[in-house]
This record gives C-alpha cells, structure tokens and sequence, in this order.
C-alpha cells in the first residue's frame, strides 16, 4: 500500500548544546527524508532551543521520526503537524535594482499589491520585505523575475504556532515523568 506524502511541520524542544543541530537533522537524513526548511531560534524558556522544520513524508515515517527523536535525552519534546493545524509564515528579502525599478512603475506596483515593504533604498539596490505564506513569497519573486529586476533573494525557514487554543507546546517541558521516561529509555 503507497501511502500519500503530505507536507509536514516538525517542532522539536531541545536543551541548548552543542552538536544538537546534527542530532536533530540525522534523523531526518538516516530516512531519506529531505527537509524543505528548517528554522532553529531559543524558545520562550531559558536555555531551550526549538526546532521548526517542514519535509514532504508520510504519517507512517513522520510519527516514527518523532518518536525516535522524544527518545533522545537532550531532546525534550517532539510534535508533528500538518499546515491546516498551524499558523505559518516565512519572510522573504528582494533585493532589487533601483534604476529597474525607477523606469518601470509596474515593479513598485507589484511591491503594492503584494503588502510588501521598502526596507532600503539606494541608488544601487531597493531591499524589499514581504512576509507570508511560502506560495505567496515565491509567487512576487516570479513577478519580481518577469520585471528582470533582482538582484538577489532569500526567504527564511517556515516559523509555526499550532492553531488549537488550548495548546501550550513549550508547557510542561521539564514534566518529570517524560524525565524520567527518556532515562529509562
């Protein structure tokens, strides 16, 4: 039976060490599985770090990576979701061509209807902001392109928070019997 591929977001706990990176992400590798993004930043608790990262897998593979991944000591918590159970976003910079964009009034246009944001201009380059959604960031890259006006761009790994009110993903972290369970392991 060939189960569907889905589009999924891993976030991960971990205590703040060195090497916890290369942990994270081989058992992603040992799978084959590609990740799409990945975004690591410190956590609202001291000292905890989390780990967001979106990869195309099954529910199957993708509920074993996260058990595998809870079973590490530094590891604190695991969880999985698909993008209708989270609010995500990615910011996108362009950095475009001035003189492109004073001769063709349809880039600043484009900038408009797209809610992007000037962040920098020069006579050289205008950096251009624009935060959303992964289809909406790389679709005013293509209309950016279509104009042959950048220069250079770069968009972030996914950030998510889980849509479900009651959820506190980071609450109870430090539970004791998930502890002592990872000692035991």
């Amino acid at each position: 039976m060939l189960m569907e591929k889905k589009l999924y977001t891993v976030i991960v706990y971990s205590e703040n060490i060195a090497g916890m990176l290369n942990q994270v992400t081989a058992e992603f590798t040992r799978r084959q599985m590609n990740i799409e993004t990945l975004n690591v930043s410190s956590s609202n608790i001291e000292g905890v770090h989390r780990y967001t990262i979106s990869l195309w897998t099954t529910e199957w593979l993708i509920q074993r990576v996260t058990k595998r991944l809870e079973k590490k000591v530094d590891i604190l918590r695991a969880y999985y979701f698909t993008d209708n159970e989270i609010f995500m976003q990615e910011v996108a910079l362009y950095k475009l061509s001035t003189p492109r964009l004073l001769e063709n009034k349809q880039i600043s246009k484009i900038i408009r209807h797209n809610n992007a944001r000037v962040i920098e201009i020069n006579s050289a380059y205008t950096v251009v902001e624009k935060t959303g959604k992964t289809d909406a960031v790389l679709s005013l890259y293509k209309e950016f392109a279509a104009e042959q006006c950048v220069l250079q761009f770069v968009k972030s790994g996914r950030v998510a928070i889980v849509r479900d009110a009651s959820v506190n993903l980071s609450e109870n972290l430090f539970d004791e019997d998930s502890i002592r369970s990872k000692v035991r392991g």
